[in-house]
Formats: structure tokens, sequence, C-alpha cells
């Protein structure tokens, strides 16, 4: 396995917190990772990159990802201002947090000719958080299309993750956790 993944959000979404999760949960069943956002003048909402290197063998390339097998949208408004899909391998794939189909997003990638999933992180974090935080579910939803892990070992390290980070308040990791497996489902179809 060797896979690179580029997460575009806006500044508070937390695109560079699901990528730095991503590469915890892939460290922690023994792949060799790397999780680190680009900076530059980032505030609340501004558009905000960030990475992921995920291997069976040591990792010793140190820059950003200009070929990326996964791009991760957190944000669907970025599709009209970013080239979300600059460099993406026609191999590879793109999820995009939006309420609309595959078919729908697919016109507005510039002829991006590859896989292109959708997940409604919304819908999915309002209903198991009773707030909008996206990042539990594109997280859930990069491990569905990467296929980096397996879904039972990721949904047993969140929930170490999380009891760890949250051990005062357990309504938000069964929240994050009901928000993880929720996506989990919803892709199988797409998949």
């Amino acid at each position: 396995m060797n896979i690179e993944i580029r997460w575009h959000g806006r500044g508070g979404q937390g695109a560079k917190t699901a990528a730095l999760l991503l590469a915890d949960v892939c460290f922690k069943t023994g792949a060799y990772v790397q999780g680190f956002p680009e900076y530059g003048p980032e505030r609340m909402g501004a558009p905000i990159t960030a990475y992921n290197r995920i291997s069976d063998n040591e990792i010793r390339v140190h820059s950003n990802i200009y070929e990326p097998d996964l791009v991760m949208v957190v944000d669907e408004t970025l599709l009209a201002s970013v080239d979300v899909t600059a460099g993406l391998k026609s191999s590879g794939a793109i999820v995009v947090n939006t309420d609309k189909s595959p078919e729908e997003i697919r016109p507005m990638l510039k002829g991006y000719g590859g896989k292109v999933y959708t997940v409604d992180a919304r819908r999915i974090s309002v209903e198991a958080l009773g707030k909008y935080f996206p990042n539990s579910p594109m997280l859930a939803a990069a491990v569905a299309v990467s296929s980096v892990m397996d879904k039972d070992a990721f949904i047993k390290e969140m929930r170490s993750s999380y009891a760890h980070k949250f051990a005062k308040k357990p309504e938000v990791i069964e929240g994050n956790m009901k928000a993880l497996t929720m996506t989990l489902e919803t892709l199988e179809e797409q998949l």
C-alpha cells in the first residue's frame, strides 16, 4: 500500500484535524504515515490544504502532494474557486461533501474522469452530533474510499482515540462514533 491524499477545506472545518487523525489511526495499525497542513495566511473560512501519505514502507519524501490518489473536498463551495482535481490521478478518486449525487458533481470537476463519491457530511454530523462538524464523516469517507485500513480496525482505533480526547464528554464520543458509522454505511452504497 502506498497512497497519497490531498484535503481541501476552509479554515475551521476540520480538514487539517481529519488529516492528522487519519495519520494517527493508520500509524496505530502499523503503517508509515505523514499528515500535514500547507500553511499560509489561513483564517476562519479561508481555503486550506492538508495532506496524507500512508505506506507499508518507510516514507522518504517530504514535500506537498502534487499527484494524489485521493482528494477529499470538505467544502463543496471550493469547487468553484479551487482546482481540486489538479494532478489527481485518473485511477484515483475524489470525495465531495455535498447533498448532491456524484453525477451532479462530476460536471464541476473540470473533466476529471476518475471515480467520484459524495457524502452529506452536514446531514450526518447534524444527525449524529447535533452540530455541523464535517471532519468525522469526511475522515470515515477517506478510509472507506481509500481502503487504507480495515473498517473494523478503524472504528476500534477511533473509539480509543475519541475516548482519550473526550474522556469527560461521553456524548461527544458516541456522537462521533455514530457519524463515522453512518458515513461508512452511506458510502457502501456507492462503492
